[in-house]
């Protein structure tokens, strides 16, 4: 997911020119998602590309100097999207107060994943690594939650239909693998879990992210990358926030290696996975 190698300027970055001078490897699927545009849609999007599209030609950039332009170029794209999304919730709470629905009404504003923005020299997301794997969960909901209330636990987004169905005094299915967060959040409760899973086995796949699974606990992280090799990681994220020194093989850290094993199978196992289950998945995808 390199922002030079990886990045392409078709899919990626929208410069989809009806010349066809802009080179992508993903130039067929970026013409799908314009075609669906209505001709309204189309007008307003070639009315914002048209010109970078036409400045990026003219600049005939490589390097260095095209790696910056395409950082640029994606963080002015995300950042105005986040802004558009922010001014849409603001809409839809302002609505909330003025009719009177406020107290009585849970929003929640979150997202699959988190997103890399230049971090290890990478953009997008899937890799188990901080910037991706967490994910923001903001809610509001006067009539139970204290405004400033921070929940530091581990949350996953499968905790998400156990507490909705929780607040909203629905039945929760004995099967789903999640937990209602809720009795943390109002205090009631601390017990709560002490890891959380990862996995990611669709390779081959978008940006090419290579199969790995893990697991995070409050203090460290380990991946097993098993694709096309048989390579561990092991992060201290209280020493190495920012994940840039394996420990795996770490004299100092061996005991941490094997807690960090056993919790691993266990969690495996509590949620049935297996490096055969996703083969599996995946031969089934590819027919």
């Amino acid at each position: 997911m390199g922002i030079l190698e990886h990045m392409d300027l078709v899919y990626d970055l929208k410069m989809l020119d009806e010349e066809g001078e802009i080179k992508g490897r993903y130039r067929k699927a970026a013409q799908r998602m314009y075609e669906r545009m209505d001709s309204a849609q189309r007008k307003a999007w070639d009315a914002h590309y048209q010109p970078i599209i036409e400045e990026f030609k003219g600049l005939k950039l490589e390097g260095k100097e095209l790696a910056l332009w395409k950082f640029n170029r994606y963080m002015k794209d995300y950042l105005s999207t986040i802004q558009s999304v922010d001014d849409g919730v603001g809409q839809l709470l302002d609505y909330l107060d003025k009719n009177d629905l406020a107290d009585n009404t849970i929003v929640v504003y979150t997202s699959d994943q988190g997103f890399y923005l230049g971090e290890h020299g990478w953009f997008d997301k899937r890799f188990m690594y901080e910037e991706s794997f967490r994910t923001p969960v903001l809610m509001r909901y006067p009539n139970e939650i204290k405004p400033g209330t921070n929940c530091d636990k581990l949350i996953q987004n499968l905790d998400f239909a156990p507490t909705f169905l929780d607040y909203a005094g629905g039945n929760i299915p004995a099967d789903i693998q999640g937990e209602s967060f809720r009795q943390i959040v109002n205090g009631e409760s601390d017990k709560w879990r002490d890891a959380i899973y990862y996995t990611y086995y669709e390779y081959p796949g978008e940006h090419r992210v290579q199969r790995h699974y893990g697991i995070r606990t409050d203090r460290y992280k380990i991946i097993h990358f098993y694709h096309d090799s048989d390579t561990w990681e092991l992060y201290d994220l209280e020493n190495d926030p920012g994940e840039m020194r394996n420990v795996y093989d770490s004299p100092e850290y061996e005991k941490v290696r094997r807690e960090m094993h056993l919790k691993l199978e266990e969690v495996r196992k509590k949620y049935g996975d297996s490096d055969e289950r996703n083969q599996h998945y995946m031969e089934r995808i590819k027919r």
